[in-house]
């Protein structure tokens, strides 16, 4: 905040970016707060996710949900404090998840909201290892990929917030697990911290060789978050009957027109599954991943790292960094601290 209380911040959408977004793309407007009507929450905003979708909202053209307008607060999920409620099942001090905005306060409907308590992990989890990006790991390896025992599954962006989760997830499942990251120390973290059997730096001279090193069987189960070159060489090693969870595809995001696709001819003949999914299709399983993910993460069991970013007003550099792989971990943007 502006150092003035009955102010919020909110970040808007100033125009429409051409290839990587920036900071001249988008305003800071400020405002008085305002108060709630009844059925309403009105939340500080204490931590806002970042994710590689927003780009997607910035286009002019709808993909599978609705884009920002120019003017309008860009989208994101945050966790806040609630300041004043017009709903009984909300009082002031409540930690929530689920008010979306770019901004230090915001009006939520009541039911949008969900109530979580800081005892049972760092808030900031719930926009992360705890909250869609975890809950997508969950979906596509579960509905999806499958992995069994000895089978070899290989996740791209494995040291994201969604890869990181896919990976462990497949590795609880038995399977033999391979990252690819970007640069060293994500692939040492990724077999070190997470448990990953191998883990291929995507900035290799000669990534199809090394991939195809550490998978001397093929793969069996992919879980995409990339695309590009990286597509290209997993595709190449799919065995017969593989399966292909198509979560994202980050490296064209910024692209002004999508480069053609790879020839699928082979799918047929390798009887390969590929399916795209949205987490947001099946909002149930946000509820079951959290249930079963919270004391995993309360005990260690399931690993996580978070890539910080303080003040709001930063919050359009991050967008740009997560798009080009600058992060490490769940990418996060501090507004306030919990104490404040």
């Amino acid at each position: 905040m502006s150092g003035i209380n009955n102010l919020r911040r909110s970040i808007v959408l100033k125009r429409r970016p051409k290839g990587e977004p920036s900071a001249a793309d988008f305003d800071i407007i400020e405002e008085t707060i305002p108060n709630p009507d009844p059925g309403e929450v009105l939340t500080r905003t204490l931590w806002l996710s970042i994710d590689p979708y927003m780009r997607g909202r910035l286009r002019e053209e709808q993909t599978y949900a609705a884009g920002v307008q120019i003017g309008e607060v860009m989208t994101g999920e945050t966790v806040g404090r609630v300041m004043v409620s017009g709903d009984p099942r909300f009082h002031a001090g409540d930690f929530v998840v689920g008010a979306r905005g770019w901004q230090t306060h915001t009006i939520s409907q009541a039911d949008q909201l969900t109530k979580i308590s800081a005892d049972a992990a760092p808030l900031s989890t719930y926009l992360g290892i705890l909250g869609m990006p975890g809950a997508t790991a969950y979906a596509g390896v579960t509905e999806i990929c499958k992995p069994r025992q000895g089978e070899t599954f290989v996740v791209s962006a494995a040291s994201g917030a969604v890869g990181s989760v896919a990976g462990q997830l497949a590795k609880r499942a038995g399977a033999r697990v391979v990252g690819i990251a970007g640069g060293a120390e994500k692939c040492l973290w990724a077999q070190d911290k997470l448990g990953f059997d191998d883990c291929v730096d995507h900035r290799s001279l000669d990534l199809q060789r090394e991939l195809q090193t550490a998978c001397p069987n093929g793969i069996d189960c992919y879980f995409e978050n990339v695309g590009g070159a990286v597509q290209q060489a997993v595709f190449n090693l799919l065995n017969p009957f593989a399966r292909v969870a198509m979560c994202g595809m980050v490296s064209q995001y910024n692209a002004q027109e999508f480069p053609p696709g790879p020839n699928l001819g082979f799918v047929v003949g390798k009887r390969v599954l590929i399916q795209g999914f949205i987490v947001t299709d099946r909002p149930e399983r946000l509820t079951e991943w959290r249930a079963m993910a919270e004391p995993l993460v309360a005990d260690g069991s399931l690993a996580y790292r978070e890539d910080v970013i303080e003040g709001l007003e930063n919050a359009p550099d991050a967008l740009a960094g997560i798009l080009d792989g600058r992060n490490f971990g769940k990418l996060l943007v501090r507004v306030a601290h919990e104490a404040d």
